[in-house]
């Protein structure tokens, strides 16, 4: 096989949402000749682009393999205000960036916070992606279920309602990160945790937001990734008057008809294999492949099992 394209770093203009109102970019690490097939990968917190760079030389020989910082992240359009990384917003940019590089995505691979933008993606735009494969990120409709009804589910995530607390920046940077990376080890240890990939993170959660004439930019190199938290309606409720316990999701954010696959660590402390139940109801098409032995960072702990799911994936239908 030759050598694959080598993976270099883009930034990716997108269209602007509204006549007046500032174009937002994404810095994004590409791979793979233009006019390929796409793939379309998207990374959670707290995490960027580069942790998919294995992958991107896996299939850049025979894909566009395209890895975009999200709204907030290194490098990409970073405003203030949380209502800019309401899911709408972000999935915006995500057509836009579809649609920049040809319309239609081959699969979208999506992790975490990904995985919750890419569910949403094949709900409401299932004309821009053909399959989707999901790397423990809970369906919506079952992250909600769970939320308000299951206990060791609250449990397991009150750590995102302390993401959303205001100003908390600067106590998760403090002491070299001392209260990040804790997040890594606490979701099924961090064994893959090389010294040069803590640096890869170092850089990331100290890169400075690039200001923009016009739009309030956030100050901090973690508020636009602590906003998605700060926007999402979906954490523990924290009263018994806690909006979540009678917030109901419309059926076009939860049906999706695009054929996915759902990789699923197993040994995931934050996001445990139950919610994997009843998915089925929501998707159509639907495969399940489950790593025991993998935690939450599976794609760090299992990135051949991850490989070889995708390369499933994309074969199904050809």
């Amino acid at each position: 096989m030759p050598d694959a394209p080598p993976i270099h770093t883009e930034r990716i203009h997108l269209p602007s949402p509204s006549p007046g109102a500032p174009a937002p970019w994404l810095n994004c690490r590409v791979a793979g000749p233009m006019g390929a097939p796409l793939l379309l990968f998207l990374h959670g917190f707290p995490e960027a682009a580069f942790v998919w760079d294995g992958l991107m030389a896996r299939f850049a020989d025979r894909y566009r393999c395209v890895a975009p910082n999200l709204r907030g992240y290194p490098g990409s359009y970073a405003p203030m205000d949380v209502a800019a990384y309401r899911a709408n917003v972000i999935l915006g940019d995500l057509t836009g960036l579809i649609e920049s590089q040809g319309g239609q995505a081959a699969a979208v691979i999506a992790h975490d916070w990904g995985g919750a933008l890419a569910w949403g993606l094949a709900a409401t735009a299932p004309q821009a992606l053909e399959r989707l494969v999901i790397l423990n990120a809970p369906h919506p409709g079952a992250f909600l279920k769970a939320l308000r009804d299951d206990p060791a589910q609250q449990a397991a995530s009150a750590y995102m309602n302390t993401l959303r607390t205001p100003g908390i920046e600067a106590q998760l940077a403090a002491d070299d990160f001392a209260q990040m990376w804790p997040f890594f080890e606490r979701f099924g240890g961090a064994r893959w945790l090389t010294p040069a990939l803590r640096e890869r993170y170092r850089e990331a959660w100290s890169t400075p937001p690039e200001a923009v004439p016009g739009v309030a930019t956030a100050r901090h190199p973690l508020t636009g990734p602590l906003n998605y938290y700060r926007a999402s309606p979906l954490h523990p409720p924290t009263s018994p008057e806690d909006a979540l316990h009678t917030l109901s999701l419309p059926e076009a954010l939860l049906t999706v008809r695009v054929p996915t696959t759902v990789v699923w660590g197993e040994a995931d402390t934050a996001l445990p294999p139950s919610l994997l139940e009843g998915l089925d109801q929501h998707v159509h098409t639907l495969t399940v492949k489950r790593l025991p032995q993998a935690t939450h960072w599976l794609v760090h702990e299992a990135p051949e099992a991850v490989a070889e799911a995708i390369e499933a994936a994309l074969a199904q239908g050809n």
